[in-house]
């Protein structure tokens, strides 16, 4: 695979002796280092912030893995993100998240196959990645019937993954 196109230099896992500790909290958390850490860890603060962030939303939140990985293959077709989508769709069948959802989400609107939840979460998906404000009414049906904990966590993932996208888009990072 060719990275020529990407917009900043690889640093290669295990040449910069500075790293060996978050090159090590990465490695435990992904179990490798991939394209996008190599970018990332051109600025050391950057790639440890990074991943810890990342780690919390992935990880550590009570969003619903099916939920969450919906969310982020959604807003990876509005950013226009194929890198970030194609490295999310096996993490979302493994959450039992069926392939002709997966395939609807790249529609511009994607339909009936979804839950009333799931349709929710992608209306304030859709906003918050095309509009950045979510409308109040939208909000209020956000937070009916749930903590503002939950609440806290769904924004954040979907916060979170635009900035994925976008910073994946900005620097060519793709296959």
């Amino acid at each position: 695979m060719s990275t020529d196109h990407i917009r900043v230099p690889l640093v290669t896992p295990g040449t910069r002796p500075e790293l060996a500790e978050t090159e090590a909290r990465i490695l435990a958390e992904r179990g490798r280092i991939s394209l996008l850490y190599q970018v990332l860890l051109n600025s050391p603060a950057i790639a440890a912030g990074w991943e810890a962030m990342l780690t919390a939303v992935r990880n550590r939140t009570g969003v619903p893995a099916d939920l969450r990985e919906m969310v982020i293959l959604r807003v990876a077709v509005l950013n226009d993100a194929a890198f970030e989508f194609d490295a999310h769709v096996p993490h979302a069948l493994k959450a039992g998240f069926p392939q002709a959802k997966i395939d609807a989400l790249r529609e511009a609107s994607p339909g009936n196959l979804f839950s009333s939840e799931e349709k929710l979460l992608l209306e304030l998906t859709d906003h918050m990645t095309r509009d950045v404000k979510v409308p109040a009414a939208l909000m209020a049906r956000v937070n009916e019937g749930r903590d503002p904990q939950a609440v806290v966590e769904l924004v954040a993932t979907v916060a979170a993954y635009n900035m994925v996208s976008r910073f994946l888009v900005a620097l060519n990072i793709s296959h």
